[in-house]
């Protein structure tokens, strides 16, 4: 049962997330679900995952590879948190339509949801909610926090 939150405060954002999976009568399994991206002084990206853990694998490793071969789009080479997101987005969607057709017929889904945040250069840090379809929404003054997983956990946290 996943959690993760994020919210946007004066001085940065702050991200909290567990790291349960599966908690059977006699297993629980735990994987972490906070991955981090960056050079230090140009940008900070954080980045937190819930739903299919064979999907939020994937897109990670994804991710680790476009910035390893340099491809010309990638969480360190988008020029704004919002181009970041809208990568993030297809590389998402590309990796659920990749599972979903050997998954579903076994009645699961292979959804995934992204909680993405940081900073590039001297702009103000942006927080977004990345939804299974490679869609995304940002955080706002309304709204500060973003929360993805089993949301009936984060009344108390907020």
């Amino acid at each position: 049962m996943t959690y993760c939150v994020a919210i946007s405060i004066k001085s940065g954002i702050v991200f909290a997330s567990d790291s349960r999976t599966n908690a059977g009568p006699d297993q629980v399994a735990t994987y972490g679900k906070m991955y981090t991206f960056g050079h230090e002084g140009e940008r900070q990206i954080a980045l937190l995952a819930a739903g299919n853990l064979a999907t939020t694998q994937a897109v990670i490793t994804q991710l680790n590879r476009d910035v390893a071969d340099q491809a010309e789009i990638n969480v360190i080479t988008a020029p704004t948190m919002a181009d970041v997101a809208e990568y993030l987005g297809r590389v998402t969607y590309a990796e659920e339509q990749r599972h979903n057709t050997e998954i579903s017929r076994a009645g699961f889904t292979a959804e995934a949801s992204f909680i993405l945040g940081g900073q590039i250069g001297s702009t103000p840090p942006q927080l977004f909610l990345i939804y299974p379809q490679g869609n995304f929404i940002s955080s706002s003054e309304q709204t500060p926090f973003l929360q993805i997983g089993e949301t009936k956990y984060g009344k108390t946290i907020l």
